[in-house]
C-alpha cells in the first residue's frame, strides 16, 4: 500500500521503518519541524513536507502527532479521499472528519533510538466503514501477528491500563535509579530482579506474582524504608505500600 506519515517521532518512526520492511510504499513524511521531517525522510528515502496543506493523499494516512495536535490535523484532512488514522490511545476516532477515518494503534513503548520487532506488538483497529476496516486489518497484518478491533470508549481503558503497566512502572525503575545512585550503585543490578518479574507474569497472575512488605504489611521493614526517603518519593512509597496490601487484603480468605 501507498501510505502518508503525519509526524516524525517516536511511534512514526518505527512505524514507518516496520511498514517499509514490509514492502509498503511511504509516499511522504509531515512534521512542523524540517529537521525531524527531513531526517524521518532520509531514513525512510522518501519526499517531505512541513506544509499541512501540502500532505498528499495516499491508500492510508497515519498521523502519529501529540494528542492536542489530533484536532487540527483532522480537521485540516477533513476533504482527504485517503483512509485517514491516528495512532493515539486515548483520543476517539471522531477527532478525525474525513469520511473514511479510523484508528491504528500499535500498544507499545517506543524510542527512534531502539528499533523495535513489531511482530509481537498487539495492534488495535477501528474504522468508519468496513471496507476501511478490512483495508487496515490487511495493513496491520503485514507486520503483527495480534490484530484486534476495539472501539473508541473500550480503547480509553487499554490505553490507562497501558500507562500503568509501562508508564508508571518506567517511573519506578527512575526512582530505584536515583536511590541506588544515592550510594554509588549502577541500576544494572537491578536488571535481573526485573527480568524475572516480567517473566513471572507470563505464567502466572499479577496479584499472585506479588511479593514484598506491603503484602504482608511489614511495618517494621517499611518505615526503616521511608526512613531513607523524603518528600514525593516517601509519598509514593506509602501510597503504593497501602494500595498493595489493601488489594491483598480484601482477597484474602
Amino acid at each position: 500500500m501507498e501510505i502518508t506519515l503525519v509526524g516524525a517521532g517516536n511511534l512514526a518512526t518505527n512505524l514507518g521503518l516496520a511498514l517499509k520492511q514490509a514492502g509498503h510504499v511511504i509516499c511522504q513524511v509531515y512534521s512542523r519541524t524540517e529537521n525531524s521531517a527531513m531526517a524521518l525522510a532520509s531514513l525512510l528515502d522518501c519526499p517531505y513536507t512541513t506544509d499541512i496543506k501540502g500532505i498528499v493523499n495516499s491508500d492510508i494516512v497515519i498521523i502519529s502527532v501529540k494528542d492536542d495536535a489530533l484536532p487540527q490535523i483532522g480537521t485540516a484532512l477533513t476533504d482527504s479521499p485517503s483512509i485517514v488514522v491516528h495512532t493515539a490511545g486515548s483520543v476517539p476516532m471522531n477527532v478525525i472528519k474525513c469520511k473514511r477515518r479510523g484508528v491504528f494503534y500499535p500498544m507499545q513503548t517506543f524510542s527512534k533510538s531502539r528499533p523495535i520487532d513489531f511482530s509481537e506488538i498487539p495492534i488495535f483497529l477501528e474504522a468508519s466503514d468496513e471496507d476501511s476496516m478490512n483495508k487496515l486489518h490487511a495493513l496491520a497484518s503485514t507486520i503483527s501477528r495480534n490484530i484486534y478491533s476495539l472501539n473508541s470508549e473500550k480503547r480509553r481503558y487499554l490505553h490507562l491500563a497501558a500507562v500503568f503497566a509501562c508508564n508508571f512502572t518506567n517511573h519506578c525503575y527512575h526512582l530505584a535509579d536515583d536511590i541506588l545512585k544515592e550510594v554509588g550503585l549502577p541500576f544494572d543490578v537491578m536488571l535481573p530482579l526485573i527480568d524475572e518479574t516480567a517473566r513471572k507474569v507470563h505464567d502466572m497472575s499479577p496479584r499472585d506474582a506479588q511479593t514484598g512488605p506491603a503484602v504482608r504489611f511489614d511495618q517494621s521493614v517499611m518505615s526503616k524504608h521511608t526512613e531513607l526517603l523524603s518528600g514525593r518519593t516517601n509519598e509514593i512509597y506509602e501510597i503504593m505500600s497501602k494500595s498493595i496490601f489493601e488489594s491483598h487484603d480484601k482477597l484474602r480468605p
